[in-house]
């Protein structure tokens, strides 16, 4: 006899536990459409266990924090939802410059996700475990009581610390690119800045504050303007159209940074249970008040043209964006600039000055005036070009916002580093390999120069901190194993962003023998396998780098040392664990809020070096500020 088809009925005679078990090995989506198909299913794919069990198999969080995390969502489907549209973002995100290094590190935060810059530093005889990991706040994503998204990006400027809120937009399962935009807003939604006309018109304004709430998650590519024409989208902007108007927006829409939101950022590792829980009410009290900051305190300004010329109470926040226009920062020094300076450059002018210059800044006009050149139709100039399409992006919605645009472009890369566009405001996506058996290297590893590993000499008390990200590819039949440098904690550049510290052909063993009998504790060193391989070296320039034969060595407790065979230099590395490294770091205060999120400008030095004294750092973890 054949067996009768299931019946959806046997779903409702299985207890909630047991279902829960089952729906393991079903997708969010899966859950959802299993609740579609009757009235039945759709009570039980409604329990909290169930949903509890689809937050669980992502993975993000640990149980007993998904606990914590539920009491700040209507419901563990709300939640699931959250952590399934930001599961993209966690991860290391690079840029190539400095060449020093830009790592973010995204990870989960409290009811959020962090962006975390990874500061160049060295390391004291403590090591990478016990030493400090020095870090920045660059974003976050906070998950709102119905799961949708919040997005406030981190900056600081003449000593004070703002957020500067905004929209994210839909992020894309397989992003590999992060994108810091501006987006016109739609019927005036939370998050919107300025209305564009204030751009275009200068008849006369009128400023009305609104306090609205955002409710939309259209794309912006998916809007047309009049006539079914499409939008000229952000990235299509001139570079020096998109700089001024991030730097424009962020003026308009930083909120300063009371002291209660400059607490921690995520709780500190579980086992300082007192301390952990102290964390606890400190960021309950911190995603409180940042959520009525973005309802409430994030006012739309709503510019409206009038025919009467604007005078009077307009000023003030006239005034404030010809200054962000006029003092734009130039991005080869996106720090911040001398108060002098800036007093020298907010000396107000008139209502028509402003109108006329600010839209020159903007705009990029020429010194004429009511058409005074006539351009033939044939010979347009690429900077009415670039006019025409800032009036387009400006035209297609009464106001901008600040944006977070995760999407995924076709990115070429060499070594498993990433081949990056020099004028976006971005961060792109590492591969990061999960360990398999047939490469079980693969994966971040952190380490520094010398032997004993991070033991600090006489002349150097410290030692440069590396991160290297490990990864396999297959050359003429041969598996090589690649380490890529991504951070170099030295105060000026050694070896570029991207370059190849060694390369190792893991098909061909080599039988040089360790030049040291014991490591740090005196033990004899215990190695399990030996490889053949090359090492970076001088020679062909900084950037084309040359090469010097060399091993690279696997100890049985799992550290690697590549030594190069000449010099004997070695380089000690060991696995990392970025989220313990920063729940246990240091953190120090972040740059102005366009370059704090990727810093655009070529440096060979440590442009971060400038925080690392202890009266510009925060207070250590062990304090309660992470």
């Amino acid at each position: 006899m054949e067996p009768e088809p299931c019946d959806s009925n046997m779903f409702m005679f299985l207890p909630d536990d047991v279902f829960a078990i089952v729906s393991r090995f079903l997708s969010p989506r899966d859950v959802c459409n299993l609740g579609l198909c009757c009235k039945s299913l759709n009570s039980l794919v409604a329990s909290e266990k169930i949903w509890l069990t689809q937050c669980d198999v992502l993975g993000i969080v640990p149980h007993k924090d998904l606990v914590e995390w539920r009491k700040g969502m209507s419901s563990y489907k709300a939640l699931c939802r959250f952590l399934t549209s930001v599961q993209p973002l966690i991860g290391i995100w690079v840029h190539q410059n400095p060449e020093l290094g830009n790592v973010v590190y995204v990870m989960p935060g409290f009811v959020s996700v962090v962006g975390c810059r990874i500061i160049p530093q060295e390391l004291g005889p403590l090591g990478i475990e016990e030493g400090p990991i020095l870090w920045a706040s660059v974003f976050e994503v906070i998950g709102d009581f119905d799961g949708s998204t919040i997005f406030f990006l981190h900056g600081r400027e003449k000593g004070i610390n703002y957020i500067y809120p905004g929209s994210v937009k839909p992020i894309e399962k397989a992003c590999n690119v992060l994108l810091l935009e501006v987006e016109p807003g739609q019927h005036k939604n939370v998050g919107t800045l300025l209305q564009s006309k204030s751009f275009v018109h200068h008849s006369g304004v009128e400023l009305s504050r609104k306090v609205c709430r955002s409710n939309s998650d259209v794309s912006r590519s998916q809007r047309v303007v009049g006539n079914g024409e499409a939008m000229v989208s952000f990235g299509k902007l001139a570079f020096s159209d998109r700089r001024k108007l991030l730097e424009v927006t962020t003026s308009q829409v930083r909120q300063e940074v009371p002291d209660k939101v400059i607490g921690p950022l995520f709780p500190r590792l579980r086992d300082d249970e007192d301390n952990f829980k102290k964390d606890l009410v400190l960021l309950w009290e911190r995603r409180s008040l940042l959520s009525q900051m973005y309802k409430l305190g994030n006012s739309q300004l709503d510019y409206k043209a009038s025919s009467q010329e604007a005078v009077g109470p307009t000023h003030l926040e006239l005034d404030d964006i010809r200054t962000s226009l006029d003092c734009s920062r130039s991005i080869s020094n996106p720090l911040p600039e001398e108060d002098g300076d800036h007093t020298q450059c907010s000396k107000r002018k008139g209502l028509r000055g402003y109108l006329l210059n600010g839209l020159k800044q903007i705009l990029g006009r020429s010194n004429s005036l009511n058409g005074s050149h006539s351009v033939s139709k044939k010979l347009i100039s690429s900077g009415e070009i670039r006019q025409a399409r800032l009036q387009e992006f400006l035209r297609s919605s009464d106001t901008i916002r600040l944006a977070l645009n995760a999407s995924t472009i076709k990115l070429s890369s060499y070594r498993a580093w990433p081949n990056m566009h020099d004028s976006r405001f971005a961060l792109y996506k590492l591969p990061l390999r999960v360990p398999r058996d047939d490469q079980e290297y693969a994966g971040l590893w952190g380490g520094t120069f010398g032997w004993p590993p991070g033991k600090p000499s006489e002349d150097k008390p410290g030692k440069a901190l590396f991160f290297l990200l490990l990864s396999y590819e297959e050359f003429q039949g041969q598996q090589l194993l690649i380490a890529t440098k991504i951070l170099e904690g030295t105060h000026y550049v050694l070896h570029p962003n991207g370059s190849a510290m060694f390369i190792v052909n893991i098909n061909d063993p080599s039988y040089e023998p360790f030049p040291w009998d014991t490591d740090a504790d005196s033990f004899p060193v215990n190695i399990m396998h030996t490889f053949m391989g090359e090492g970076i070296a001088s020679g062909y320039g900084f950037r084309y780098p040359g090469s010097k034969p060399g091993s690279l060595f696997v100890f049985q407790n799992g550290v690697l040392a590549f030594v190069w065979k000449e010099s004997r230099a070695v380089l000690t590395l060991q696995r990392l664990n970025l989220q313990e490294l920063l729940k246990k770091g240091e953190r120090v205060p972040s740059l102005p809020p366009v370059a704090n999120f990727s810093y655009l400008t070529k440096s060979y030095s440590n442009v971060f070096a400038g925080f690392h004294s202890s009266s510009n750092c925060s207070s250590s973890p062990r304090k309660g500020h992470h």
